[in-house]
């Protein structure tokens, strides 16, 4: 069954019953335990020994501790730890309260949540949690729906870091790309010239980035999207509070109006500004040398996280146990709760992020991934389409495998070695289409992490972030997909290019003419 059409069974079951109830562990647990089952050809002890392995291997990995995800997940809770002491010094609403006062429209929350996405371009984990600390506030106080919010993460985060050099991802695409370039003579150029060549090649990043600057500088909203928004404009209602809401602080934890913008800006700029000095300490650790591509290569992300998010935590604490001094409802009880409270708030994410992982170690035995890269080698497409068909392909093989970097690690050597045989002159923008066919599969799928991790930091229902993205991407791969077949018909990537911002002029012209039709026959 390894390697085999069967294996894509377990992501297909999983995802279906995801979209199907909305119970996202209770999915995630079927897919799981139906992988096992095909791992072991059904053999019940080796079921058990396979279910086991993938509940634990987020801990126990290789024999040894699974620093990379033990990492991660630390760092979840201490961004849960974070929120409720910056809530529980008053900071969240001081700084509420200052942003409202001087960013005083909904088009403003949602511009600066799409710039700080864009800034904060070193790692797609710490992007997705950081940007929602810091928006979540602001976006809340002009009635923009967690669903929104989550959207803007998501669809800055991963697009912006996939075309970035400067990060975690550019460090790792570029590290791909010398082992792809190194095997052939028919290009010149080194593998970081071809990393900044191949980002106006990334049609989908393109289109993704175009509509979410449209949508935050706009009212407009489609399918479920719109009814989230309607309901926080209406009655204020962010999000659904009978669905689970991973970082959502329980009503019953005091939060006060004595605190000061600094008890919330502060913590998050440490935070920032340790990881980022710990990504750059740990790279030159490891490269001894200070050349910036060689320190972003070897970085380990997971220790920076984790380091700046300790830092981060206790300037927070810190900033709280000062107010004691001038303020008596203060207390180091309340520390405590303050603890308990934003690790409990992360459990749901940490659930949900074990289980996605689990799913993951099982799928990448069954070789899901490498079956359906076979199905282009194998097959008789003409080569101008190839293009496109790596676009499409990446993108099923990240939905169901929830990993966009398996989807790289596996397509980008295959692309390179079909493309550097049967037309050079593709070479760039299939890989190029390897990677935006990633980014997308990523969005759409619920047991990616990434769709996990920018749901918890806007404190959105996951499936409600799932479920309002999906149409979004959906058009973006769309337009993608037109740019590609333009490319591979033309040979030109500026054709290509041109294609992709025609129809997206295009479309944004249909969608104000239509919205201002209905303002019209509404008033």
């Amino acid at each position: 069954m390894i390697g085999t059409w069967v294996s894509i069974l377990p992501p297909l079951i999983a995802i279906v019953m995801v979209l199907a109830t909305k119970r996202v562990l209770l999915s995630l647990g079927s897919g799981i335990l139906t992988a096992a089952l095909l791992v072991a050809s059904f053999g019940p002890v080796e079921t058990v020994k396979n279910v086991l392995t993938a509940l634990t291997v987020s801990f126990w990995a290789d024999g040894g501790l699974n620093t990379y995800n033990i990492f991660i997940m630390i760092f979840v809770l201490l961004l849960g730890v974070i929120t409720a002491f910056v809530s529980l010094s008053g900071g969240s609403r001081a700084f509420a309260e200052w942003a409202v006062r001087h960013i005083k429209t909904r088009r403003g929350a949602k511009l600066l949540t799409v710039l700080l996405g864009l800034l904060i371009f070193v790692d797609d984990y710490f992007n997705a949690l950081a940007v929602g600390q810091v928006s979540r506030p602001i976006t809340d106080k002009h009635k923009i729906s967690r669903a929104k919010l989550a959207y803007f993460i998501d669809s800055t985060s991963a697009p912006i870091c996939v075309i970035s050099p400067i990060s975690s991802w550019g460090a790792f695409l570029i590290g791909q790309l010398a082992l792809i370039l190194g095997a052939t003579a028919a290009v010149n150029y080194s593998p970081l010239s071809a990393f900044l060549m191949m980002a106006p090649m990334n049609f989908y990043v393109v289109a993704t980035l175009a509509m979410v600057f449209f949508f935050a500088w706009t009212n407009i909203d489609f399918f479920a999207m719109k009814k989230h928004e309607e309901a926080a404009q209406a009655t204020g209602q962010l999000f659904d509070p009978e669905k689970e809401i991973p970082g959502q602080l329980k009503e019953d934890f005091p939060e006060h109006n004595y605190g000061r913008v600094m008890d919330l800006i502060a913590p998050i700029l440490t935070l920032v500004a340790a990881t980022l000095g710990m990504m750059v300490w740990t790279g030159h650790s490891a490269a001894q040398t200070w050349d910036i591509w060689a320190i972003f290569e070897n970085t380990n992300v997971p220790l920076s996280l984790v380091t700046g998010g300790l830092i981060g935590t206790s300037l927070a604490a810190i900033l709280y146990i000062a107010q004691m001094k001038r303020n008596e409802t203060a207390s180091f009880r309340l520390v405590g709760k303050a603890l308990t409270t934003g690790v409990k708030a992360m459990m749901p994410a940490i659930l949900i992020l074990l289980l996605a992982w689990g799913l993951t170690h099982l799928i990448d035995i069954l070789e899901t991934g490498p079956f359906l890269s076979t199905v282009v080698e194998k097959s008789n497409i003409p080569v101008n389409f190839l293009p496109v068909i790596m676009f499409i392909l990446a993108g099923l093989m990240a939905f169901s495998t929830g990993t966009s970097w398996g989807s790289f690690g596996i397509l980008l050597p295959i692309a390179g070695t079909i493309m550097v045989n049967a037309a050079p002159e593709l070479l760039l923008p299939a890989l190029s289409a390897v990677l935006a066919g990633a980014v997308f599969g990523d969005h759409c799928s619920p047991i990616s992490d990434t769709t996990i991790l920018s749901s918890t930091g806007a404190g959105s229902n996951h499936m409600d972030h799932v479920a309002t993205q999906l149409p979004y991407a959906l058009i973006a791969a769309l337009i993608a997909s037109f740019g590609y077949i333009v490319l591979g018909l033309t040979g030109s990537v500026w054709l290509g290019l041109v294609a992709v911002i025609v129809t997206i002029v295009v479309l944004f012209t249909i969608w104000t003419a239509k919205s201002k039709r209905t303002v019209k026959v509404t008033t």
